[in-house]
């Protein structure tokens, strides 16, 4: 199967005409295994994925969905569930697993906040997920920006309960104490995979700042909900995977998900194997008897991926505790 590498041709976007990679670009081509019977989606085209994607586009916003290829997109905006991607559609930084657009981003639109509420009402979300690029170009890497979303989101549609996906912030003094202290229901952060990876696939990135990210959150605000997620299917080990939810516990994280890699291109990070679903299942297992109050672990299982439910599971199982 033969997959071409991603060039955009849409000059209003930052990337126009040039690859979406480029420090990719150079890279050899690496195998794409084929998808195993149980990766399975639903093709988008539907009427009620339509309408998002009208209110989407007619507000003039990104959403991660598209950007990074999530394979869910059809059955998420069927139900009008969409995860905005904030400050544009370019990133600093080069992950290896990741499809959004790298390079030098543009200055942020000031009047995103206000869009992304607008939008928020039109969908009548019950809950939202807001997520963004790194931008470490910027002092704060972001962090009021995702301050006056959250205020305009509040603004817009005040019982909308808000989760947001954050970059690690890091050496970007007092960014995460500006995020937490606007009170978001949820702050999610991924670890994305195994400490032994980091160097090839989050290479921008450090394991231990991230959970330390997280653990700091719980510190300022143990009100808030916590949550990360990691992909398998990088080469990791059941051992090492282990020994993650362990990390994420010493710094009392409230929800796990793990999902399967699926690479975008072939330029990208390879597949190294497919975990079956039993071996989600086990994982799953693991996770609850090691004290977290949700997991969700599948193949497709993504970030956002049922967010709204998984927040109201998340709500019910911290009051039976």
């Amino acid at each position: 199967m033969a997959v071409v590498f991603d060039i955009d041709k849409d000059p209003k976007r930052s990337g126009g005409d040039k690859p979406r990679h480029p420090e990719k670009a150079h890279r050899p081509d690496q195998p794409i295994l084929r998808k195993p019977d149980w990766i399975r989606v639903k093709a988008p085209g539907s009427a009620l994925w339509a309408d998002t994607s009208s209110i989407v586009k007619s507000h003039g916003l990104v959403t991660v969905c598209e950007e990074a290829g999530c394979p869910n997109v059809g059955e998420c905006w069927e139900k009008k569930h969409a995860t905005f991607m904030i400050m544009g559609d370019t990133c600093t930084r080069a992950c290896a697993f990741c499809n959004v657009r790298t390079g030098m981003p543009a200055p942020l639109d000031a009047q995103e906040p206000e869009k992304i509420g607008s939008a928020v009402a039109a969908l009548g979300l019950d809950h939202v997920v807001i997520t963004s690029v790194d931008r470490d170009d910027l002092d704060d890497g972001g962090a009021l920006h995702f301050v006056r979303t959250i205020e305009a989101i509040r603004k817009a549609t005040p019982k909308t309960t808000i989760e947001i996906l954050t970059p690690d912030f890091l050496r970007k003094e007092g960014a995460l104490e500006t995020v937490v202290a606007a009170r978001p229901d949820v702050f999610n952060h991924n670890l994305e995979t195994v400490p032994s990876k980091y160097l090839r696939v989050r290479p921008g990135a450090r394991y231990f700042h991230s959970i330390r990210l997280l653990q700091r959150v719980k510190e300022l605000d143990a009100s808030i909900f916590t949550k990360s997620g990691i992909m398998v299917g990088l080469g990791e080990t059941r051992e090492e995977v282990l020994q993650l939810m362990d990390d994420l516990r010493s710094a009392d994280v409230d929800f796990l998900t793990i999902g399967q890699y699926l690479q975008p291109t072939r330029k990208h990070h390879p597949v190294m194997g497919f975990v079956t679903p039993e071996e989600f299942k086990s994982y799953e297992t693991v996770a609850l008897a090691k004290g977290f109050l949700l997991v969700s672990a599948s193949p497709l299982t993504r970030s956002s991926h049922h967010a709204g439910e998984d927040f109201a599971r998340l709500k019910a199982a911290r009051a039976a505790r």
